[in-house]
C-alpha cells in the first residue's frame, strides 16, 4: 500500500469541509502539474493520505483515503489532467506543523520538506508511521 499527502489552502478546501463531505467523500480536482498527476494515475482506492494545510497553519490535520481512482478532472479545460476521490477518515489528535516536520531528522528526506510546492506527494511507509505518531495517532 502507498501513501500519501494532499495539500490544500483552508481558505480554498478546509479539514472541516472535507469531513463536512462525509463518507461519499469528494473529488481531488485542480492538480496541474504533471508530477502531482503522476502521483494521482498512481493511486488506488483504499490507500490513505495526509491532509495538509497550506500556506495558513501549515499542519498535517487529517487523513484521508482515497475511494475513486484516477479519471478525467471536468474543471480542465485542455483534458490532459485528472482526479481522484477522497474522504476524510480521522482528524490529527495534535496537527502536526511543518516546521515539526522539518525539526524531525528522521523526516529529512520527506517530498514535503525538499519539494513543498508539488500538490499530491508521495509519502514512505517509515515517514507515514512517524507523523501519524507524532499526531497522536497509532499506526
Amino acid at each position: 500500500m502507498a501513501y500519501w499527502l494532499f495539500k490544500s489552502e483552508p481558505a480554498t478546501w478546509s479539514w472541516e469541509q472535507m469531513v463536512a463531505a462525509g463518507k461519499d467523500g469528494t473529488f481531488w480536482n485542480g492538480v496541474r502539474n504533471h508530477l502531482a498527476k503522476k502521483q494521482l494515475m498512481a493511486m488506488q482506492v483504499g490507500e490513505k493520505g495526509f491532509f495538509y494545510h497550506s500556506n495558513e497553519g501549515k499542519a498535517v490535520v487529517g487523513v484521508v483515503e482515497v475511494i475513486r481512482p484516477y479519471y478525467p478532472d471536468h474543471t480542465d479545460e485542455t483534458g490532459r489532467f485528472g482526479m481522484v476521490d477522497v474522504r476524510a477518515v480521522e482528524p490529527m489528535k495534535v496537527p502536526v506543523t511543518l516546521d515539526a516536520i522539518k525539526a524531525e531528522a528522521a523526516l529529512k528526506d520527506m517530498v514535503l520538506v525538499n519539494n513543498s510546492r508539488l500538490s499530491v506527494q508521495p509519502v514512505s511507509e517509515s515517514e507515514w508511521a512517524l507523523v501519524r505518531a507524532m499526531g497522536g495517532l497509532s499506526a
